[in-house]
C-alpha cells in the first residue's frame, strides 16, 4: 500500500471525527508520535492514538484546512492552517506510512511561537480531559 492510499484513510477518518477507535485502525502498533511541545517522543499505538485523538478534538475545528499536501514514497507532508481562541495555527504534518499503509511515525510542527503556546494550552487540557 502506498502513502497516497494511507492519506486517503487518514483523511477519511478525519473526516469522520477523528474517533480513537478508527485512528487505531491505522496506526501501527509500534508507531511513534513526535509532539510540537511535548520534548520525549511518544511510543506505541496507544499513545499516538490519545495524541492525535486529543489534536482531532483541539485543532480539527470547522476553520482546520490541509492547505498543501507532498508524497514521497513512504512520506507525506501535509501543512495545515486551524485556528484556536482567535490565534492562526499554520502547522504541518510529517507522516510516514510502513509498507501496509499503517502510520508508523507522525511529526506535528506548529507556527508562530504564540500558536505553539495556545496549542500546548489546549492539548494538555484535552489529554487531561481524556484521561491521559
Amino acid at each position: 500500500m502506498s502513502a497516497r492510499e494511507g492519506l486517503e484513510r487518514w483523511h477519511g477518518i478525519l473526516a469522520n471525527g477523528s474517533s480513537a477507535q478508527d485512528l487505531a485502525a491505522i496506526i501501527h502498533e509500534d508507531a511513534v508520535f513526535h509532539s510540537p511541545v511535548v520534548h520525549t517522543p511518544q511510543r506505541g499505538r496507544a499513545l499516538v492514538v490519545a495524541y492525535l485523538a486529543a489534536a482531532g478534538q483541539v485543532l480539527g475545528n470547522e476553520s482546520f484546512r490541509y492547505v498543501r499536501e507532498l508524497v514521497d514514497g513512504k512520506d507525506a507532508l501535509l501543512e495545515f492552517d486551524t485556528e484556536l481562541d482567535g490565534i492562526l495555527v499554520n502547522g504541518v504534518d510529517l507522516i510516514r506510512f510502513d509498507e501496509d499503509g499503517m502510520i508508523a511515525d507522525f511529526k506535528v510542527m506548529v507556527r508562530p511561537l504564540k500558536a505553539v503556546n495556545k496549542v500546548w494550552e489546549v492539548m494538555a487540557a484535552q489529554l487531561q480531559a481524556n484521561g491521559g
